[in-house]
């Protein structure tokens, strides 16, 4: 129902509009508050690159994240990343992820990114305390934020935004009543637009997904995906229905789609329920992190990895190396 209110597709959306203005009126008055100095924001002695979005959820942020990141390592860089961490719940903030930490902790984006990369991590509701808990374990020479876009309590050197290439920003309204966390001319200010998926638009970098072989929760084997016996898809990301619509390019037939809200906390019971004997149950890897202490044998995931232009990528890469240099 939701999508259908943020789309434009139903009129309900005009039910939420008083609250949406509400929304609209209090995020720009704290953003205001900041330009003006009325509230105090925090300058990090290393730049800062803030990879965000205006709508919410499921735009492909964590990709690109991973991209940026493990680009910038190649390149020989010591990259830092902070996030608050939606979906844990950590006893002391900031935290600064281990191999021991869990999604229960840090929440699952942080702890996918930590696996991932291998960069410093670190989670804080105040993100310029988590910044200074990175630089705390030794130098860095760039701090990636997850999402932040709308923190302004942390200065950033360089904004990029992650669109749904297909969806867009749907009715245009502010939350509830549409998908914006800001209103689109705030693309304007920022010094780059990435399209996930569908048409770039001008002046914005397209991003596809790639997916790579399918990966046991368990083993560790790899495997082409389509090898896989009876699917039964699952997802808990803020937009699942473009993980099936990937399963399905790949010549997937899955024998069920089963859909979990973003974030959500599974159990063991709940997951193996899902499938019968002689299925298998295939997830993304943002919902493997949270499974793997009960994991069954069956259970397998399905990496992606973010793909831009080679010359964009490029320019891209080279206006951070600029900040760092």
């Amino acid at each position: 129902m939701i999508e259908r209110i943020w789309s434009g597709s139903s009129p309900l959306y005009l039910l939420l509009l008083p609250l949406s203005w509400l929304y609209g009126l209090v995020s720009g008055l704290i953003s205001f508050s900041y330009r003006c100095g009325l509230r105090k924001s925090w300058r990090a002695p290393v730049p800062v690159v803030v990879v965000g979005n205006l709508t919410a959820g499921g735009n492909g942020k964590t990709p690109m994240v991973i991209w940026l990141v493990e680009q910038l390592q190649q390149r020989g860089y010591r990259v830092g990343v902070v996030s608050r961490g939606y979906g844990g719940k950590s006893a002391v903030y900031p935290l600064v992820l281990d191999r021991q930490t869990t999604t229960q902790q840090a929440g699952d984006e942080p702890v996918l990114i930590y696996q991932r990369t291998g960069a410093q991590v670190a989670i804080a509701p105040k993100r310029a305390e988590a910044v200074q808990a990175l630089l705390k374990q030794g130098e860095l020479d760039v701090v990636i934020t997850d999402d932040g876009l709308q923190h302004y309590a942390l200065q950033r050197d360089f904004e990029l935004v992650v669109i749904d290439g297909v969806r867009r920003f749907g009715n245009g309204w502010w939350l509830p009543a549409g998908p914006m966390r800001e209103r689109a001319a705030r693309l304007k200010t920022v010094d780059a637009c990435v399209a996930n998926g569908g048409v770039a638009q001008v002046g914005e970098i397209a991003m596809k997904l790639q997916a790579q072989d399918a990966v046991n929760l368990v083993s560790g084997e790899r495997r082409p995906v389509t090898e896989l016996p009876q699917v039964v898809a699952m997802a808990g990301i803020g937009h699942p229905p473009r993980f099936f619509a990937t399963l399905e390019k790949l010549g997937v037939e899955a024998e069920r789609e089963v859909s979990f809200a973003d974030h959500q906390v599974y159990n063991s019971s709940q997951l193996a329920a899902l499938v019968k004997q002689g299925q298998t149950l295939l997830m993304t890897e943002k919902d493997a992190v949270k499974c793997r202490l009960f994991a069954q044998p069956d259970w397998w995931y399905l990496p992606v990895d973010a793909v831009l232009p080679a010359e964009q990528a490029e320019q891209l890469l080279l206006e951070i190396e600029k900040l760092i240099k």
